[in-house]
């Protein structure tokens, strides 16, 4: 039994916002009828107390002295007769006037409003006393209600009616402004794998907007490392034909030696062979980890001095095999942020290059000094070689390049992975001429905040 959890849906932002605000509009229109139908009944109410306080002062002292028999008005008892009773009083009780209802309200009213029963029904009366009269109006309070509820529902109806068109126009509002979104999104879905251009931003919203420019730079990114992946690969399969065909030249040249010293000839060259093939590879290996480190790894305070002096002792013995001075000039103040691994690459590679364009009884000296203002730092390698041509010295940074008539079988790419690993640090490389020891001068100058490369 299967018992993994389908994962969860991705919360839609268009559903949430229209949801908290499609709610917020129906809460607000909620809230706005509820005040408009309370406000609307009071003010009815008011209103209907008015009309009574008029009536009443309509009808005081405007009737004769003479009274009403109990018979003399006859009774209507039909819906419309109930709902408004008058009776004016004389001050010794005698009735000068009531409408034609038969439902009697006590000649002993409280002046003002009051609420008061009358035939089994509720009424709302307002008395005036003058000084010869008594004059009672009386509303039946259902009736009363019933036209002050019809009124409140007439006010409530345009925010009833109201609340579907904002609610139809808060949808429209989010799906245009979540419109860009989506035509970002589609975009990206129809792209062609091979298809790294950063993504237009015209018209996108402010809040959007950091989000493409930052999806642009990691496509701006990934653009670069899939050229460098491309470039390497095309460089590695042409750098590598040649060292394979050679060791197989080679081992057929060991198989068809029919003497000793014929083969053993022939396994020096395949072992020399072997070893040129396999410091391709690593130099290949070394420059594709340095061109795709992280641009952002965390940087160290590194001793640039007492990495030279490492380098230096670790070139020692090659150094001394081939008969050439190797020296180091380099004050412990020297130091810089970096990443302390990818700097002595740096340095094997600066120095490998001068010893193998150094001629025997030459002489190769790295030089570590502070930067003019203490700003930085300064890393020099030079060697008493044939040097570098003018017109060669920026070519010999790039990968596989190597200089016409260069000695020995190098690969062409020591220089270019001290250039790689410059370029992290933020770090400038030159290649110039020793003015000391007339041969080639490699220089790395270093800052004490290292310039960021964005890809």
């Amino acid at each position: 039994m299967n018992t993994e959890r389908l994962p969860s849906p991705a919360p839609s932002l268009r559903r949430q916002l229209t949801g908290a605000l499609l709610a917020a509009v129906l809460a607000f229109a909620a809230l706005q009828a509820a005040v408009t139908y309370r406000t609307a009944r009071a003010e009815t109410e008011a209103l209907f107390d008015a009309q009574m306080q008029r009536i009443a002062l309509t009808l005081s002292g405007r009737l004769g002295e003479g009274g009403l028999g109990d018979d003399d008005t006859p009774a209507v008892d039909e819906p419309a007769a109930r709902e408004m009773i008058i009776q004016v009083w004389r001050a010794d009780g005698l009735m000068l006037y009531r409408s034609p209802h038969g439902r009697l309200l006590q000649p002993q009213a409280v002046i003002g409003f009051s609420d008061v029963n009358a035939g089994g029904e509720r009424y709302r009366v307002y008395a005036l006393r003058t000084a010869t009269q008594v004059v009672q109006v009386a509303q039946q309070a259902a009736a009363r209600g019933r036209m002050a509820g019809q009124l409140a529902l007439r006010a409530v109806l345009p925010v009833a009616l109201l609340a579907p068109v904002l609610m139809l126009i808060v949808w429209w509002v989010i799906g245009r402004a979540l419109g860009p979104i989506e035509r970002a999104r589609r975009q990206v879905a129809t792209r062609r794998p091979d298809d790294l251009s950063p993504l237009p931003t015209a018209g996108l919203p402010a809040e959007v907007r950091p989000l493409v420019d930052e999806m642009n730079g990691l496509l701006t990114r990934l653009s670069a490392a899939w050229d460098a992946l491309t470039h390497f690969t095309a460089d590695a399969a042409h750098e590598l034909r040649s060292p394979l065909a050679a060791l197989r030249l080679q081992v057929q040249g060991l198989q068809r030696a029919d003497t000793p010293a014929a083969r053993q000839t022939a396994e020096s060259r395949l072992l020399a062979g072997i070893d040129r093939a396999t410091r391709l590879v690593e130099q290949l290996l070394a420059l594709a980890r340095q061109e795709g480190a992280a641009r952002d790894a965390p940087l160290m305070d590194v001793n640039l001095a007492a990495l030279a002096h490492v380098a230096v002792a670790e070139a020692a013995s090659e150094a001394a095999r081939r008969g050439i001075d190797l020296t180091v000039d380099a004050p412990a103040a020297a130091r810089v942020p970096g990443q302390p691994e990818a700097l002595a690459v740096l340095l094997r590679n600066l120095l490998d290059n001068a010893l193998r364009h150094t001629p025997k009884g030459g002489h190769v000296r790295v030089n570590v000094e502070p930067a003019q203002a203490g700003q930085g730092a300064r890393l020099s390698v030079e060697d008493s070689g044939p040097g570098i041509a003018p017109e060669d010295r920026a070519r010999v940074l790039d990968r596989f390049y190597r200089a016409p008539g260069a000695p020995g079988h190098g690969s062409g790419l020591g220089l270019a992975i001290a250039r790689a690993v410059a370029e992290r640090h933020g770090a400038v490389i030159e290649v110039g001429e020793s003015a000391e020891l007339g041969g080639a001068r490699v220089a790395v100058m270093f800052q004490v905040t290292p310039r960021r490369q964005k890809m």
